[in-house]
Formats: structure tokens, sequence, C-alpha cells
């Protein structure tokens, strides 16, 4: 491999790999030109896909792997398991031959090898997976997605504060608006972890923006940059968000099928409705990360296609070149987490 900037992938995870991996990477590479890729799979499989992208190949070095993380399997059935294309991807960031890893498979297996071999940054107790996603007045950025389905107050005030981190450097908001996603709006409304951990965010002298609670139909609203919840709900809330995306383009492409006026107007709506369907196009904004860990991991939709896969890798690249993970840990280094409630932290644990 050269001295290009090295991202590892598993290259059969996902629900059309290995396929839709290496295509992926064809748009990834020409639009990443600094990369160079290490992909962890069935050689068998993969490299009759390879060869018909002579350009990628000259960029990419094949490691084969005899064994693949299923849909199905638990996080306890394959941690242990070494021998499996995304441990093997991970464990190349682990050893400091890649900068980042990204896989489409398992969400669990991927969490729970991630933070077995790259461990989590001192002073968190759990990572989270973060995504940024579009709101009216630009992009926000949420978590936890599905990692933690159960947190604490202090698992969701530890979100916030990586939450908040960032969307300081990726955003480039100075002063992120921090926000718990929640029932309602009023102060005793929502489950006693959530009231825990707004009354960690508001009483302590961390330097965040907290303005309280969220309900979902705010968040495309623009009122928050950071929006905060337990993996459960999260993801519940990423997937809804993401169907409606879907929805409101299919409304629109079966009204203009319907109405002839529609159809006479279309040329004149074009570049409106293409700026509509590219906004809420849920492939670009694929590439959730998880937060917390002495390493870059990036999990991509299971079911994304090439393009989706290539927004993934994407992210993964611009992460590396701004240090994500060197920012997150050098950030927490000058938080002071003891200053969250301590009478509220000893009650949770």
């Amino acid at each position: 491999m050269s001295e290009n900037l090295v991202i590892s992938v598993d290259a059969m995870g996902g629900d059309n790999s290995p396929r839709v991996v290496i295509e992926g990477l064809v748009i990834a590479a020409k639009q990443n030109p600094d990369i160079n890729f290490l992909l962890f799979g069935n050689q068998e499989k993969i490299n009759p896909i390879l060869n018909l992208y002579p350009a990628l190949k000259k960029v990419c070095e094949v490691r084969h792997a005899d064994e693949v993380v299923r849909n199905e399997d638990k996080p306890s059935q394959v941690i242990r398991n070494r021998n499996t294309s995304m441990y093997m991807a991970i464990e190349a960031v682990k050893k400091g031959e890649a900068r980042a890893v990204v896989s489409a498979g398992n969400t669990g297996a991927l969490m729970a090898i991630s933070k077995l071999v790259l461990k989590t940054i001192q002073k968190i107790h759990r990572p989270a997976i973060v995504s940024i996603m579009p709101h009216q007045n630009g992009k926000y950025v949420m978590l936890d997605l599905g990692a933690n389905t159960e947190c604490n107050a202090v698992n969701l005030a530890e979100f916030a504060i990586m939450g908040n981190i960032l969307a300081q450097h990726a955003l480039e908001i100075k002063k992120p608006r921090v926000a718990l996603l929640n029932i309602g709006a009023e102060e005793m409304k929502g489950k006693e972890e959530i009231r825990q951990a707004a009354q960690m965010l508001k009483n302590s002298r961390l330097n965040i923006d907290f303005i309280g609670y969220i309900e979902p139909h705010e968040i495309p609203n623009g009122v928050a940059d950071v929006i905060v919840a337990d993996g459960f709900t999260g993801n519940i809330a990423l997937k809804s968000i993401e169907g409606t995306a879907r929805l409101v383009v299919r409304l629109l492409k079966r009204a203009v099928k319907e109405s002839f006026l529609a159809k006479l107007g279309l040329p004149f709506m074009l570049g409106v409705m293409l700026k509509v369907k590219k906004t809420m196009d849920p492939r670009l904004y694929n590439g959730a990360m998880f937060v917390g860990l002495n390493g870059l991991s990036v999990k991509s939709h299971g079911g994304t296609d090439a393009l989706g896969f290539s927004v993934a890798v994407g992210n993964a690249a611009k992460l590396v070149r701004q240090n994500f993970v060197s920012t997150i840990r050098n950030e927490l280094e000058q938080v002071d987490l003891d200053d969250l409630s301590q009478d509220i932290i000893y009650e949770v644990y």
C-alpha cells in the first residue's frame, strides 16, 4: 500500500455484498483520489468483481477472510471470532494499517467488536452511533442511533457532550444548541433517566448550550443542532424520518404522473424537485459513526446501494482528514465530567 490515506473495508457486510461494496468504492475512489483500500472478505467472490474495475484495483489490497458476520448473528457469537471479515477489518485500524473502517454489516456486531478491539476513550462509559441529518435550515447531529437500547442519565449526558463536540467541528457551529428527544416539552415529561440527564446538563458548568427537550415533530424545523436520545428511541426516530423522506418523494412522483397540468409545468419545476429529492435522499447522509472509541468505525446501511456506500466511505475519509478521533479525545480531556450532578450520578449507579 502507498502512503495515501488507507481505509479498511468489510467487503462482505451488507445485503448485496461484495458487489455493492466494490461499486461504491469505485465512486468513492473517483471522488477521493488520495484513498487506498484494504478489503477483507472471500477472495473468490471479491476478485472477479474487482477485476472489472482496473483503476480501483490499483488502489486496493484484498485480504482473505474465511468467515462472515451474518445479519442474524448475535454479537456474543461473533465477538471473539477473529476470522470474520468484520473483525479483521476493524483490527486493521487497531494495528495502524488503516485510519478508519467501514462496514454495512450487522450493527450490533460492529459495535461490539469495535468496542472490544478499539476500546472506549477514557472518561466515556459507552460509545454511541451518531449521524448528520438535514433540517430546514441546514444540518444537525443525532445520537444515539442504535448502539445502546437502554441508557442511564450519565450515558445521555455523555452523548450530549460528544454530540456537542462533533457539531462544533463537523458542522462548524461555535455554540451548538443541544436538546434531549422527549415526548413533550414540560419538565416532568418522559422517563426518569431523561429528566435526570436534563438536570445534569442544566446544573453543570459544562460549556454546552442545553435548550431542554425537543419533540419528534420539531426535529425538521431546525430548532436544535444536537439531538440526544437512547439508542432505541433514536433508531426509531431515524428510520421514521428516512421512511417519511421516501414517502414524500414517491408522492411527488405520483402527483406528477396523475396530473396533466403538473406534467405541463414539470419543465419549470424540475430544478426545484431535483433539489428537494437530493436534500431528502437518505443515501446522501449514509454513514453513521461510532463516537467515543479510540479509532474511527463507520456503519453503512445494510441495504444501501453503491452511491450510499460511497457516501459512507467519503464521510470516513473526511473525518480522518479532520483528525476526528484525536479531536474528540483531546476535547474530552478538557471536560470535567465530575462536574455533572454527583447526587444524581450516585442515584443512577
